[in-house]
């Protein structure tokens, strides 16, 4: 072996310890952070702290406001995030590839997707919460969160509609489809399962999001559940922002139990998108 190959080599093992390592160290870390916790908080995991509501006393703590107002805000943020996004992604690779508009459409959603999420909390503030007069209520939660996802729902979604081959569109307006048509019947159900997956795991970083909702007003102390767009409302990551800040140890274990419940959550989003790419897949092949 020559020393240039030899070098060559001895590069790519370089680079390949360097990719496991990368992987290896953050998987290690989290795998320490889920067992620690989860040992501390595994006495209060029972199904009183699911349905119970806060307390001042630690042992009758529960996290049924929390639960309930993190299911609400991530019905509300599919709904509203998730239309636009896959339509802008829509207009953006099927009918505006060359236009001016396109590219500063492009160009802005790619520096929005880095924006940190405080900012979008005091943009919810300031717009929906004090101009559109929305309240401190979960609609401007869901709203703050929507346009958190909303940059990753579009470039996932554009990703996906780029794996569906040209080919297939010219198949069908060879068939005398319309644009429309070709969009809905053929392009759509192929992209389905990257556009589902790339969903799912927006809300997911969405459901375990604090600053935002801690910017628009959610509450840190509810012995209620929301029953309206209207009502005020508390999230997972707020009930466990407030047990950790509060001085006695039992909390403690409260928000460590509280924590299971949250990554419990986001493994089973994360579970279902694999499940039903996989699925959809299938289907379509």
């Amino acid at each position: 072996m020559s020393g240039d190959q030899a070098r060559s080599h001895t590069g790519e093992r370089l680079f390949v310890l360097l990719a496991a390592l990368a992987v290896a160290l953050p998987l290690l870390v989290l795998l320490f952070l889920v067992l620690a916790v989860g040992h501390e908080g595994a006495g209060r995991l029972s199904f009183d702290f699911l349905t119970s509501y806060p307390s001042r006393h630690a042992e009758r703590a529960g996290i049924l406001p929390g639960l309930v107002g993190s299911l609400w805000l991530m019905v509300l943020t599919a709904v509203i995030a998730l239309p636009l996004g896959v339509g802008a992604a829509i207009h953006l690779e099927e009918y505006g590839r060359r236009s001016r508009l396109s590219r500063f459409i492009e160009v802005n959603i790619a520096n929005l997707a880095g924006v940190p999420s405080i900012v979008y909390g005091l943009l919810g503030l300031g717009l929906f919460v004090r101009t559109l007069h929305m309240g401190r209520s979960v609609l401007a939660g869901a709203c703050t969160l929507a346009l958190l996802v909303l940059p990753m729902v579009v470039l996932v979604s554009r990703e996906a509609l780029r794996t569906v081959p040209l080919s297939l569109r010219e198949a069908a307006y060879a068939l005398g489809a319309t644009r429309l048509q070709t969009i809905r019947h053929v392009v759509l159900p192929m992209a389905y399962p990257g556009i589902l997956t790339g969903a799912i795991l927006a809300l997911a970083r969405a459901i375990g999001e604090t600053a935002p909702l801690v910017v628009v007003g959610a509450l840190t102390y509810v012995t209620f559940v929301p029953d309206g767009l209207d009502a005020p409302f508390t999230a997972l990551p707020i009930q466990i922002f407030n047990w950790v800040s509060r001085p006695q140890s039992a909390f403690v274990v409260d928000a460590a139990a509280g924590i299971v419940v949250l990554l419990v959550t986001m493994l089973l989003l994360n579970g279902v998108a694999i499940y039903l790419r996989n699925r959809l897949q299938k289907k379509i092949s």
